[in-house]
């Protein structure tokens, strides 16, 4: 026969568990509606105001390709992060494939 308190700390535990995965679902759930282009270029200009301002150091103000790198990443790190970190973009490159895998992160 099992005593009251193992039963309860069962139920705890499956209680416990169900809280974790439900919020968790939560968290790392995308939103249901992609962000517009123009949402995007909303935000990056918000970034670019930032960074002139100066929140987001000297360093992103030092070259217009350091202003291009902090802008991308303040739009987005997670795609920043996927796409430029490991190689970010040098001066007067034009890298229109990573640039559309960018994009296409944004938009998932």
């Amino acid at each position: 026969m099992v005593d009251s308190n193992t039963i309860n700390q069962r139920i705890s535990v499956i209680i416990l568990w169900a809280l974790i995965f439900l919020c968790s679902e939560q968290v790392f759930a995308k939103s249901r509606v992609p962000i517009s282009d123009s949402e995007i270029r909303e935000k990056k200009n918000q970034c670019y105001a930032d960074i002139e301002s100066g929140l987001w150091g000297q360093q992103c103000t030092s070259s217009m390709i350091t202003k291009e790198n902090c802008a991308l990443r303040c739009l987005s790190p997670v795609c920043y992060e996927l796409i430029y970190e490991s190689d970010p973009l040098e001066e007067g490159e034009k890298d229109y494939t990573r640039s559309t895998e960018y994009k296409y992160c944004m938009h998932r």
